[in-house]
């Protein structure tokens, strides 16, 4: 069983009162090993536990009987945050973005997780192809949820082949093991044209319907088709009409389902609305936004924190001139917002660059797979003015890193303007833009590489 060593312990914790250092390893909870991340949340949650210590220096062991608050924290970071090694997935996804990467990156960025506790703890979605019933019954037991399943279609044999994995459809069964067990769940389906989208796509909806209310949304995203496709499944395009009649599709079971759930319950990604120039969807519609990180609902979301933030200020007529890189997906969205801001700020000057991506192919449009090296043989020589403003989607979690290894600082240095990197919310965007950030560090807040699902990325 993997070792539970100590990396920090936070300050002000239960663990520093009690002289927990890093290098100290965390032996039992009550007695029990701890496997994971899943053991220690769920032996921790007592107001009374009996903790087990191996001291790094000196080597002696502490049992630490611990009085607390129910569910209460003791402040003890580990090596990893999973407590464990990551499961990779054993599909072979004809969809897969992992697989269309080019030579020559980083090793992270090739490795493919179908993790249930990364589902948890940051997100990720899984295909459940990874799981026995003993992992369901732990889910279950220690009401992990919610838990994001990559559904892609209900039609078991078309799962198998989209996912290249002959126990693809039998996995389905666990969906209904976690429904009954009233565990929350999110879907994903990565559309492919001509795959499993149209009567498919009705198909796999109408059937998902069966496990309302646990199951709480379902997101349809497009795929992401770079230029390094050669030898994979053979795929194309959806073009602006294909992307008017999945939203027409989609609202279609949004009418039909929201009079009895009260939940919309399937939505189309941001992207579809944009491929389509058709406006998103009011607030409303997005039932407390549980898919932001599946880029739903994000652009409806920036507006309208964009608009509060602004509402709370009166303007002035501050001089200020700066430059703001995107994707281009999003060109006319982020305009919108520049313009609002424009109107309470009339000699604040932003100048937006919508970044081509080559690394990619300019199939690829999204700002969370844009590359340091575009950013600057696309800005060079131009003049940004006092900052350039770069969303934090692009940059690898917890550094200041591209995903061609470029830095920001790199970026820096070839453009001769400082980098300011915008959080994902709408107030800091209004915040770097009017030079009222004090941020110190270029790191984006996130804690696990942005290219370890099979989508496209953030818009």
């Amino acid at each position: 069983m993997h070792r539970q060593i100590i990396r920090e312990v936070l300050p002000g914790s239960i663990a520093e009162e009690l002289h927990i250092e890093a290098g100290d390893e965390l032996v039992s909870i009550g007695g029990q090993p701890v496997a994971d991340v899943f053991d220690y949340r769920f032996l921790i949650q007592d107001e009374y536990i009996e903790v087990l210590i191996r001291k790094k220096e000196p080597e002696e062991e502490w049992l630490l009987e611990i009085e607390k608050d129910a569910d209460e924290d003791l402040g003890i970071v580990f090596a990893s945050d999973l407590m464990d090694r990551y499961q990779s997935c054993r599909n072979h996804c004809i969809f897969c973005f992992i697989d269309q990467n080019p030579p020559g990156m980083r090793e992270t960025l090739y490795f493919k997780d179908d993790d249930a506790r990364l589902s948890f703890l940051q997100g990720n979605y899984v295909t459940l192809t990874n799981m026995k019933e003993e992992d369901i019954d732990r889910i279950i037991r220690y009401r992990m949820e919610p838990i994001n399943i990559s559904f892609h279609t209900t039609n078991p044999e078309l799962r198998c082949r989209m996912l290249h994995n002959r126990f693809a459809g039998d996995s389905l069964r666990f969906v209904r093991k976690l429904a009954d067990a009233g565990l929350e769940m999110n879907g994903q389906i990565v559309l492919c044209k001509g795959v499993n989208d149209g009567e498919e796509l009705d198909r796999t909806i109408r059937e998902l319907t069966a496990y309302l209310p646990a199951l709480r949304s379902v997101s349809v995203v497009p795929v992401g088709l770079t230029k390094y496709r050669q030898g994979l499944y053979p795929l194309e395009p959806f073009d602006k009409e294909d992307a008017r009649q999945l939203l027409e599709q989609v609202r279609a079971w949004q009418d039909m389902l929201y009079p009895q759930w009260g939940l919309h319950f399937v939505h189309a990604s941001d992207e579809w609305y944009l491929s389509a120039g058709e406006p998103v969807p009011e607030e409303e519609v997005y039932d407390g936004y549980p898919q932001l990180e599946n880029g739903v609902g994000a652009m409806r979301l920036l507006d309208t924190e964009v608009s509060e933030e602004l509402a709370r200020r009166k303007g002035d007529y501050r001089k200020r001139c700066v430059t703001l890189a995107t994707g281009t997906l999003i060109t006319g969205v982020i305009r919108e917002q520049l313009e609002k801001i424009r109107q309470l700020y009339p000699e604040v000057r932003v100048r937006h660059v919508p970044v081509r991506n080559d690394f990619y192919g300019e199939r690829i449009t999204v700002t969370g797979l844009l590359t340091g090296g575009d950013l600057i043989k696309q800005l060079k020589g131009t003049e940004m003015g006092e900052a350039l403003l770069l969303p934090c989607h692009m940059l690898r979690a917890g550094e200041n890193v591209f995903l061609d290894d470029v830095t920001t600082d790199e970026v820096e240095r070839e453009l001769g303007v400082p980098v300011v990197v915008v959080e994902a919310d709408g107030a800091d965007l209004c915040r770097c833009i009017l030079g009222e950030t004090k941020q110190d560090t270029h790191k984006r807040r996130q804690n696990y590489e942005q290219t370890d699902r099979s989508d496209r990325g953030t818009a």
